[in-house]
């Protein structure tokens, strides 16, 4: 989440870039899905699905265009400053060249709007990738480029919040009923905390003790920079689709041969709060677009291309509920989808069982030093002053220690990840995919205005470009933080 602009990196085709879209928002969120769906009821939970699929839609067209607006003022100042450049040469040129810097100067004196409508057509094109943080830093004051790191740390925080209770748990649940029945979980079978897992130990002592090895093994890289190598994440993308397409085939020969047990209802309102944040969460991909649209070779059919990734995931994820919700009944549900193939009656290959109930522990343990040492290097930056350099305690010891320590301390307090992943998404989640996206492109539209004149058109503008949607998101994300904290003082309220 740098806040400076990055080479554009290798160049790929539109349709590679609508695979690593999808595989951007399709990830931890989609397991704890099917719980939020059996818990608010099966159409209230398709409409909420459906439509804030469509809001996030709208803020990640607000974020191109946000884009092509920063690239659009980038490229203009390189211009301006060759102009200087030339003119600079020019002062010593001969008697000849005089005619060419007198047709220059009128040139200049012509009204600004009819010198911008002879710039390049590509003026809007998006070639330098220009990341949130440093759109913020054009668009917002001080103020606004503060509340943005603070927006991105706080999510940040949840994200890590989650990986770390998610890994201990899937090790307890699938390691502790091993111990316990030889085929796992059984239908009928509730856990309690307190229930013993090997011996004298406790299934939250068993957690606790993989909450201990998963920060003693992965924390350290918190304290060194490292990134996700391009094999790394072709493996992990190739297991989770894996792991994706045995539960959906699984689930559907359940229901198939009428072993189905999930009754959902209809609606339940109770359960709108979690599926709205789960939902959020699970639409995430505004923060990471600059350097995922980037790239893309062929941005003629960009806004059609992210329509039809967001129309494959709602169906993804409408394919996946949905076969959960008729398959499992509502309250045998568990928080991590994958731990309901723990069963012998879901799955009678015990391969295939470890497989699905240790699938998260792979893929999130490649991703927490990643989403670390993002995290930590926001710290960075928002405590950045100009010239100033941080002390070696501090910049080795302080900011990673702050980076780890309180997600740690979350996850060793709760694991219950619907909670987690709902009240991430519906607060952090609802500043970076509605709030910043909203602010972003009302600012660029006016800065846009004061440099290049009215009537200029981005050739990447939203196609909900009146202000009117800009209003319209604000609003549905204001209303949606007090119906959300109404909710959680109301639920705590009656316990």
């Amino acid at each position: 989440m740098a806040g400076e602009i990055t080479e554009t990196g290798e160049l790929y085709s539109p349709y590679v870039g609508l695979v690593y879209m999808f595989n951007l928002i399709v990830g931890t969120g989609a397991l704890t899905m099917p719980k939020a769906f059996a818990t608010a009821g099966w159409l209230v939970s398709l409409v909420l699905l459906v439509f804030l699929g469509l809001m996030s839609f709208m803020t990640t067209t607000f974020v191109v265009e946000a884009m092509a607006a920063a690239n659009a003022q980038l490229r203009w100042k390189r211009m301006e400053s060759h102009k200087e450049e030339d003119s600079d040469d020019s002062s010593t040129a001969s008697d000849s060249d005089v005619l060419t810097q007198e047709s220059y100067e009128r040139a200049e004196k012509r009204p600004i709007l009819s010198v911008q409508r002879r710039a390049p057509p590509n003026l809007f094109e998006i070639t330098d990738r220009v990341e949130m943080g440093q759109m913020a830093s054009m668009f917002f004051n001080k103020v606004g480029v503060n509340l943005f790191y603070f927006c991105i740390i706080i999510y940040l925080y949840g994200d890590l919040a989650i990986y770390a209770a998610a890994v201990p748990l899937s090790l307890m649940q699938v390691t502790c009923a091993s111990s316990n029945d030889s085929c796992g979980v059984e239908a009928d079978t509730k856990y309690n905390d307190t229930d013993l897992c090997w011996g004298p130990l406790r299934r939250v002592d068993a957690y606790h003790i993989y909450l201990a090895v998963f920060t003693l093994l992965l924390g350290p890289f918190t304290f060194f920079d490292v990134q996700k190598t391009k094999y790394l994440q072709i493996l992990t993308s190739l297991m989770r689709w894996i792991a994706f397409a045995i539960m959906i085939v699984l689930a559907l020969v359940r229901i198939g041969k009428g072993q189905g047990e999930g009754r959902p209802p209809l609606a339940d309102f109770s359960g709108v709060r979690n599926l709205f944040g789960v939902c959020v969460y699970s639409f995430m991909c505004q923060h990471s677009l600059p350097s995922l649209i980037t790239p893309v070779s062929s941005k003629r059919h960009l806004t059609r291309l992210v329509f039809l990734d967001y129309t494959l995931i709602l169906a993804f994820y409408g394919l996946l509920s949905f076969t959960a919700i008729f398959c499992f009944r509502g309250d045998s549900l568990m928080d991590m989808y994958t731990l309901n193939f723990a069963r012998c009656d879901a799955v009678s290959l015990a391969a295939v069982r470890f497989f699905l109930g240790l699938f998260p522990v792979f893929t999130i343990s490649t991703n927490f030093p990643i989403i670390a040492v993002t995290l930590r290097n926001n710290w960075k930056t928002l405590f950045h002053r100009e010239g100033g350099t941080y002390p070696w305690v501090v910049d080795r010891v302080v900011f990673p220690t702050i980076t780890l320590v309180p997600p740690v301390l979350v996850a060793f307090c709760t694991h219950d990840l619907e909670s987690l992943v709902g009240i991430t998404g519906a607060y952090a989640g609802t500043g970076i995919q509605y709030v910043i996206p909203a602010f972003l492109v009302y600012l660029c539209r006016k800065d846009t205005e004061l440099a290049f004149g009215y009537g200029t058109v981005n050739k990447h503008r939203s196609p909900f470009h009146h202000t009117f949607w800009v209003g319209f998101v604000l609003l549905w994300a204001f209303s949606c933080f007090f119906f959300v904290t109404a909710n959680i003082v109301l639920s705590e309220t009656k316990l």
